[in-house]
């Protein structure tokens, strides 16, 4: 607990997941991280995925949806609120908790002195001496990553939607080129690049062996099933399919630690800037 007078909290939100497994060792290890860079603050979980809160529920494992989290912190009388989101992309499940942010820092009653959020992973592209976020991302990725012989290649899998800020994927893809992986390929599960512009570029580099990974922070549902699957249309089984040797690894982000350092900045930068001062009658 905190030894100043003034309540001061971090609110770590993430969509959630069902797999006890990868949260611990995704989600859980990331507020750890936050937990020891920030020892002034206490620090909550919250998810935006109502469909992963109520099945948790079910197993008797209460979880506060954003709203909630940010509800009872104003109840239990904290002054400086901080959001640290852990999306990806700055997409639909990013405006839930931005929303819910805003509503509190413009509120003109019952608010908070200082509310902030956090940026997602990918958000700035280096462009007015903002940092580029995807290639410091890259740069975390690739410690994970074994030097490629020129017919191998790596597959990562995103979420993808029709959110505008899914053309975070695409920018990804020539962010990887230009930090000169030629033979690093991305696709979404809902959106574009698809998995068959990749099929098409790997036939293309005449690349035999491809290794799977999720560009997601766990390695939950969708990488356990969508692209790690025995199923005809799981990544895996299409790439096998295609002629392709194929390995999947089931490594969600947010195990790696340089990607939790890169959420633990973020939450850093936010707190440097202005922020929204709320105002109190």
């Amino acid at each position: 607990m905190q030894s100043s007078d003034k309540k001061k909290a971090i609110v770590v939100v993430s969509f959630g997941s069902t797999y006890e497994e990868t949260v611990k060792k995704s989600i859980e290890s990331t507020e750890n991280k936050i937990r020891t860079a920030f020892p002034g603050y206490d620090v909550f979980r919250a998810f935006t995925s109502r469909m992963v809160i109520r099945r948790l529920s079910e197993r008797g494992i209460q979880v506060d949806t954003e709203k909630q989290a940010i509800e009872r912190l104003q109840a239990e009388g904290y002054q400086e609120v901080y959001v640290q989101p852990l999306h990806i992309v700055a997409g639909e499940e990013y405006d839930k908790v931005k929303k819910i942010v805003v509503e509190y820092a413009h509120a003109k009653d019952k608010a908070f002195e200082r509310i902030v959020i956090g940026r997602p992973l990918l958000f700035y592209m280096g462009q007015e001496e903002k940092p580029d976020d995807y290639l410091i991302v890259i740069d975390a990725v690739k410690n994970q990553l074994a030097k490629l012989e020129k017919d191998q290649a790596i597959v990562f899998m995103g979420h993808g939607g029709v959110h505008p800020a899914n053309a975070a994927y695409a920018v990804l893809q020539m962010k990887l080129e230009q930090a000169g992986l030629e033979h690093a390929y991305v696709y979404t599960v809902e959106g574009f690049p698809s998995l068959d512009n990749v099929l098409e570029k790997l036939q293309k580099q005449q690349v035999r062996k491809v290794a799977l990974l999720p560009f997601m922070l766990v390695a939950g549902d969708h990488a356990q099933n969508d692209m790690a699957g025995d199923e005809p249309d799981s990544a895996k089984s299409q790439l096998l399919a295609a002629g392709f040797e194929v390995e999947a690894y089931l490594y969600g982000l947010g195990e790696n630690a340089a990607i939790q350092d890169i959420y633990v900045q973020h939450l850093r930068d936010a707190m440097q800037q202005p922020g929204h001062k709320c105002h109190k009658k």
